[in-house]
């Protein structure tokens, strides 16, 4: 699965995207209708580290397959927003069939 940067940026997003759906949808409503901030810290945590390889990668795949500014700043785009990271690998499965 690690084999090139594309493969492990694609297993990247896909875990940086489930971190940020648990601590969107799971630890912030603990926090807030729960009034129990520990969740949000652990899983804010562990997704911000997450985002910073997430980062990484993606500059490592830019590099490597060849993809431009835009199209590295559309995964970008996509990676901040819930639900993202499976958008992402639509086009990056789009983009690696071409």
């Amino acid at each position: 699965m690690f084999t090139n940067a594309l493969n492990r940026f694609r297993l990247i997003s896909a875990t940086e995207g489930l971190s940020f759906l648990l601590l969107v949808f799971i630890a912030m409503p603990i926090k807030y209708v729960g009034q129990n901030p520990y969740p949000v810290k652990v899983f804010g945590m562990i997704h911000g580290i997450l985002f910073l390889i997430f980062m990484v990668s993606l500059f490592q795949a830019k590099i490597k397959e060849s993809w431009n500014i835009g199209f590295m700043f559309q995964l970008f785009v996509l990676s901040l927003i819930p639900f993202g990271a499976f958008f992402i690998e639509r086009r990056v499965k789009v983009r690696a069939n071409n």
